[in-house]
C-alpha cells in the first residue's frame, strides 16, 4: 500500500455546511428583500471571480446587488455590512465528527494535513476563524488563493506541487463525485465523503487508522 504523506480536506458539505448555496442565498437574501431572480442571473459569472479571488466581496455584492451592470442602481435599507452578517450566518458545523477525525489524524503528526477547497477568500477565512479549524491544517489550497476552483486540473497540479510529494502518496476527501473524479484522473487516491462514519472506514482501507 502506498505510504500516504498528505490528506487533503473539502471543508463544506464534509466539516461544515456549504459557504454560499443556493438555500443560504434564497434565506439570507430573501430576508433582506433582494429579488432573488435577478441575483441568481447575475451569480454564475460574478461568483466565477469571486471564487477564484479575481474580485472582492464587496465588489462581489455590488455586481450582484447594489449597483448591478443590467438595471440602475439600488437602494436598500441595509449596506454591505448587514448583508455580511447575513452571509455568514448561513454558515453551520453539520459534522462534528468530521473534526474529530480531522483533530484525530493532525494529532498523530504522521500526514500533512491541507485544504483543498473552493471558497471566497473572505468567507473561507472567517469560516476557518468562527469554526476553530486554522490550526487544524498545516497549509491551505483554496480557490481563491490560486485563482482556479475544482475541478480543474489546475487546482489540483497546484495541490500536488505544493505538497512536495507524488500525486499517489495524497488522499483527497471531497462530498462531490467530479471532484474525486478529477483527483484520481491526477494521480491521488480520492475518498467520496458520505458521512463521518464512511469516511472513517474509507480511511481505514487505505491503512490510516483514527
Amino acid at each position: 500500500m502506498t505510504d500516504i504523506k498528505t490528506i487533503f480536506w473539502d471543508i463544506g458539505g464534509v466539516i461544515l455546511s456549504n459557504g454560499w448555496d443556493t438555500g443560504q442565498r434564497a434565506r439570507a437574501l430573501g430576508s433582506l428583500g433582494v429579488d432573488l431572480d435577478a441575483y441568481e442571473r447575475r451569480h454564475p459569472s460574478e461568483n466565477f471571480l469571486w471564487e477564484r479571488g479575481r474580485i472582492s466581496a464587496e465588489e462581489f455584492f455590488d455586481r450582484t446587488i447594489f449597483t448591478p451592470h443590467d438595471a440602475p442602481p439600488q437602494t436598500f435599507d441595509f449596506d454591505f455590512s448587514d448583508l455580511w452578517l447575513k452571509v455568514c450566518g448561513e454558515s453551520s458545523f453539520p459534522y462534528p465528527e468530521s473534526l474529530d477525525i480531522l483533530v484525530a489524524l493532525k494529532a498523530t503528526g504522521r500526514y500533512k494535513i491541507a485544504t483543498l477547497n473552493n471558497e471566497s477568500a473572505e468567507l473561507n477565512e472567517y469560516r476557518l476563524d468562527h469554526f476553530g479549524l486554522r490550526e487544524q491544517f498545516d497549509y491551505f489550497i483554496c480557490s481563491a488563493y490560486v485563482n482556479e476552483m475544482k475541478p480543474h486540473p489546475d487546482i489540483f497540479r497546484t495541490a500536488i506541487r505544493i505538497s512536495g510529494h507524488p500525486a499517489s502518496t495524497a488522499v483527497f476527501i471531497d462530498d462531490k463525485r467530479e471532484n474525486i473524479n478529477a483527483a484520481v484522473y491526477h494521480g491521488m487516491q480520492g475518498i467520496l465523503f458520505e458521512s463521518p462514519g464512511q469516511l472513517r472506514s474509507s480511511l481505514a482501507d487505505l491503512g490510516i487508522t483514527v
